[in-house]
C-alpha cells in the first residue's frame, strides 16, 4: 500500500474548504476527485473530534461548501459533489490519517498471509513510517511492511 498525497485539484479544494468546514465544527478527513464512468465526483469526507457524523452533519456542510465552490470555481468541468462521513472504519491512506490515529485500534489486511497464516490483524497503532506500521497486538509489537498491505483502517468492534 502506498500513502496517498493530495493531487493538485484535491489540494486546492482542501485549502479552499478546510476553513469553512472547521468553522462549522468538523474536520476534513479526505478530499477525492475521481472519475467513474462518464462522471467526475468531488468527494469530501468529514469527521468530528467529539461526535459521530450524521446525515444532518453532511447536509450542514454541503450547502456552504457547494456555495464556496460555485463562487471560487476551482474545477472547470462539471462534477457531482458528495459530502459524507469518513466512517467508523475510515481508511488510513494519508500521512495525516496515521498521525491522527496513533494509539487507535486499526485493522490491517495483508496482501499475503502473515506468519500465523492469517491475512488480517487488529491492534493498536503504535508507530508508522512510509515503509511500515507497528501495531501492539496481544501485548506484543508487530511491524508490518507497508508495501505488503492491502489496507489499514480504523477498527470498530461491532460486537462489543
Amino acid at each position: 500500500m502506498k500513502l496517498k498525497k493530495f493531487g493538485g485539484t484535491e489540494q486546492r479544494i482542501y485549502d479552499l474548504i478546510a476553513p469553512v468546514v472547521t468553522d462549522l465544527g468538523y474536520l476534513v478527513w479526505d478530499v477525492r476527485y475521481e472519475k467513474e464512468g462518464a462522471n467526475w465526483y468531488l468527494r469530501i469526507f468529514i469527521d468530528s473530534e467529539t461526535d459521530s457524523i450524521s446525515i444532518n452533519d453532511c447536509e450542514k456542510v454541503t450547502t456552504p461548501v457547494s456555495d464556496l465552490l460555485d463562487e471560487a470555481d476551482p474545477i472547470s468541468q462539471s462534477y457531482i459533489l458528495e459530502v459524507s462521513s469518513a466512517g467508523l472504519e475510515a481508511d488510513l491512506v494519508r500521512e495525516s490519517h496515521f498521525d491522527a490515529c496513533l494509539g487507535s485500534m486499526v485493522r490491517v489486511k495483508s496482501i499475503r498471509p502473515l506468519a500465523d497464516g492469517s491475512r488480517e490483524v487488529v491492534g493498536e497503532l503504535k508507530d508508522w513510517s512510509k515503509d511500515s506500521v507497528t501495531l501492539l497486538v496481544n501485548g506484543e509489537e508487530q511491524t508490518l511492511e507497508m508495501a505488503a498491505l492491502a489496507f489499514v483502517k480504523l477498527y470498530f468492534d461491532f460486537d462489543a
